[in-house]
């Protein structure tokens, strides 16, 4: 634990928001990666061995495991938002066991598998900074990396990509332009993150894909070159259906150049 998260566990404690026992407790999020700026959330999650059951009233999040629910405590302090979760033991078992590698050979993808709060919570797990339990944290750590997990997010990525490269085209040819373009750009977004993630950069939000791509520098598809088509630089309204076509070319190599 750094110096700079040195005094989170007290100021959670203060405010009889850690229970008595709990396996570990890390900072997750924008904050955890040092990508924070002076609106960001704190982000931490608590994993107990058994439910939560602090302050009344706190709220909850719904997930598919047993029990079905993780408990949610916030406050403010000095200007700042504090966010909690609490994750059971068994629940991160349970999430495990849905991208084992005996898993991935089935037809189903992590998108299905896991709901996007549970796929966030593995994401975050292995790019948290730890406050407590540094052992749990780098056992589950090392569980996640050498599970399916990468290889299901990646698969997903590619495949929801080729799924709106095939839109696209489809589009273009019938003569829905604007549902071409849109539809390019939404499979470059998923073909870049099919990249990142096949370099270990698994998280999927739309606003940290260039901080993402910045981290892996991925020498299959510059940054500048990267940035153009996210930003859409090089678009020209006069002629949009040549934008389509070179991004759904675009989005085709990269597939190509991609490992699960």
């Amino acid at each position: 634990m750094t110096t700079a998260f040195s005094g989170r566990l007290d100021e959670l404690s203060a405010r009889g928001l850690l229970p008595e026992h709990y396996e570990a407790a890390f900072v997750v999020g924008s904050l955890a990666r040092g990508w924070n700026n002076a609106m960001s959330d704190v982000d931490v999650c608590v994993v107990t061995r058994e439910p939560w059951t602090g302050r009344r009233g706190h709220g909850v999040i719904r997930v598919p495991l047993s029990p079905d629910t993780v408990a949610t405590e916030g406050f403010r302090a000095d200007d700042v938002d504090w966010e909690l979760k609490y994750w059971l033991d068994g629940q991160v078992d349970q999430m495990l066991a849905k991208v084992a590698w005996s898993a991935f050979e089935g037809p189903t993808l992590v998108g299905q598998r896991l709901t996007r709060e549970e796929e966030k919570f593995l994401v975050r797990l292995l790019t948290c900074v730890p406050l407590a339990g540094s052992d749990w944290i780098g056992a589950r750590q090392e569980q996640i990396t050498s599970s399916a997990f990468q290889a299901f997010v990646t698969t997903e990525c590619l495949n929801l990509a080729d799924d709106y490269v095939i839109d696209a085209v489809g589009q273009l040819d019938a003569g829905d332009v604007d549902s071409a373009v849109l539809c390019a750009r939404t499979a470059f977004g998923h073909a870049v993150d099919a990249l990142l993630a096949s370099r270990g950069e698994l998280g999927r939000l739309d606003k940290w894909r260039a901080r993402r791509f910045a981290s892996v520098r991925p020498e299959e598809l510059p940054y500048e070159e990267y940035w153009n088509v996210e930003t859409m630089r090089t678009f020209d309204p006069a002629a949009p259906e040549r934008w389509v076509r070179e991004t759904a070319w675009l989005c085709k190599r990269l597939a190509m150049e991609v490992q699960v």
